[in-house]
């Protein structure tokens, strides 16, 4: 037999605590602003949620800053080459989300003149955007009322209602419940309440569950076991692939680069020549790959962990008179490494063979 708290959960006393307890951020319109009539606007919304993917708050507020001085609509966007784009957003991952930012701004420039689709359904006919940043712009900054269910609304939900389904097969019914809990009047604010509440109070380790607006009507405290939900299927151990990274400058300081593929992991950003990445523990790691031949030098190993393996690099470095003629690629000042969309695994190899590579760059 189930034994149901006493108290139903509404949406009243999540805002009522939205309302005092709301972080201020940069892309946000707070309660009070809205209440003076003050809206959203719907490019810093999908751009700041286009950003949070998989990434902190902390982390994108430079980024987010960044990008609205240089494109500060969305049409702006729209006309700035991919390569400076791929460049500003260098050093926050998933890279794949800076392409589909652009292909988007794109389409809503040259399809919709410049004026995001205010449904759900338009939201989600442009590249890039899929349920959850359709739902979070459409209630965010289009008062609509969609379910917004990200990391931490996942964990908030499944402690209120104690969904014992692992994830990722509980979300249907986590979104269910979120739908049927959001509010037709406040749906936008309802939406960050929730992010706020689990970002602040409903933390995966010792939530704060006194303070907690929801604390009369949520099933995990009453089971004493918040920090059990959402329940995660056992994690796989990440594959290791392996390779080789070569890192070329000139006497004059000029570094060998070139860009990668469009598609892919890493799609169209900026690299130093590597060779393949094989699981295979014989996979290529010595310099015989190298772009030209010469005295190459080992500089190290450096990994990094991806989504879905983890990636040991062993680099080589060489210093030459001059530029060298390869197949493809271009020699660039290492001055000017810091305005190149080198993602952060690429900067470590460079950094390990040139450690000064970026305070040089930085000036």
């Amino acid at each position: 037999m189930t034994i149901r708290t006493q108290d139903a959960p509404t949406a009243s006393p999540l805002l009522e605590w939205y309302d005092r307890h709301h972080r201020d951020l940069p892309w946000r319109v707070s309660p009070p602003m809205a209440k003076r009539g003050v809206k959203a606007n719907p490019y810093h919304v999908w751009l700041s949620e286009v950003m949070l993917q998989q990434t902190t708050v902390q982390a994108v507020k430079p980024y987010f800053a960044n990008f609205l001085a240089k494109w500060p609509s969305v049409t702006d966007l729209a006309d700035a080459p991919v390569e400076a784009v791929m460049a500003a957003w260098a050093g926050l991952g998933y890279y794949a989300r800076a392409r589909n930012l652009k292909k988007c701004a794109e389409a809503i420039a040259s399809q919709h003149s410049g004026v995001f689709p205010d449904t759900e359904e338009g939201l989600k006919a442009l590249p890039g955007i899929g349920d959850y940043t359709a739902a979070a712009v459409a209630a965010i900054a289009f008062n609509r009322q969609a379910a917004v269910m990200d990391g931490n609304v996942e964990r908030v939900i499944s402690r209120l209602y104690a969904i014992a389904t692992p994830l990722p097969a509980g979300k249907p019914l986590m979104r269910q419940k979120v739908a049927l809990l959001t509010p037709a009047d406040r749906p936008g604010d309802f939406a960050q309440a929730m992010m706020d509440l689990g970002a602040t109070i409903c933390t995966p380790k010792r939530p704060a569950c006194s303070l907690c607006p929801f604390n009369g009507s949520c099933e995990a405290l009453r089971l004493h076991d918040p920090e059990q939900f959402p329940v995660k299927a056992a994690k796989k151990d990440k594959p290791i692939r392996q390779g080789a990274a070569f890192v070329a400058v000139t006497s004059d300081g000029d570094i060998l680069l070139r860009r990668r593929i469009e598609s892919g992991l890493l799609g169209g950003m900026t690299e130093i020549p590597t060779t393949a990445w094989s699981a295979r523990q014989d996979g290529e790691t010595s310099a015989e790959a190298a772009p030209f031949k010469g005295g190459w030098e080992s500089a190290g190993t450096v990994t990094h962990v991806f989504t879905h393996f983890e990636l040991r690099l062993s680099i080589f470095r060489i210093t030459v008179p001059a530029p060298v003629q390869t197949n493809n690629g271009w020699w660039e000042p290492v001055i000017n490494l810091e305005a190149q969309a080198l993602p952060t695994i690429m900067k470590k190899a460079i950094a390990a063979a040139i450690p000064l590579a970026f305070k040089t760059a930085k000036g």
